[in-house]
C-alpha cells in the first residue's frame, strides 16, 4: 500500500553531500533543517529524517520542498539513503503479513 517516491540523486561539487530531488513535495515552501534525528515526527520532513538518520550515514538533512539534501558521513553511500527516500510511503509490501490488532 502507498507509492514509491522517484528520487533522482544528484552530485554537489562539495565533498560529502548529496541532493535527492522527488516527484512530490515534503514541505510546501517551509524548510526544514535538522543536525540530529527530530525526537518527534510531526511533519513528513521529520519521518524521512529520522529514518535518514537512522541509517547511521547522515550527518545533516535540509528539506526544502521537494528536495532534499543530505551531508553524508564519509564512505556513505547515497543508493542506500534514496532507497530510504523511495519507501517513505510504503506501509506494506509484497510478502509482508499484516499486523492484527488484539482486543
Amino acid at each position: 500500500m502507498g507509492q514509491p517516491v522517484a528520487v533522482t540523486i544528484k552530485h554537489s561539487f562539495e565533498p560529502g553531500r548529496v541532493r535527492f530531488e522527488l516527484n512530490r513535495s515534503l514541505t510546501g515552501q517551509a524548510h526544514e533543517n535538522y543536525e540530529t534525528a527530530p525526537e518527534r515526527a510531526e511533519t513528513f520532513g521529520a519521518v524521512l529524517a529520522q529514518r535518514l538518520f537512522a541509517t547511521g550515514l547522515v550527518r545533516t538533512v535540509h528539506i526544502y520542498s521537494s528536495v532534499v539534501t543530505v551531508d553524508v558521513v564519509p564512505g556513505g553511500g547515497a543508493e542506500t539513503l534514496a532507497s530510504v527516500i523511495v519507501d517513505l510511503y510504503q506501509f506494506w509490501k509484497p510478502g509482508m503479513v499484516p499486523v492484527v490488532p488484539t482486543a
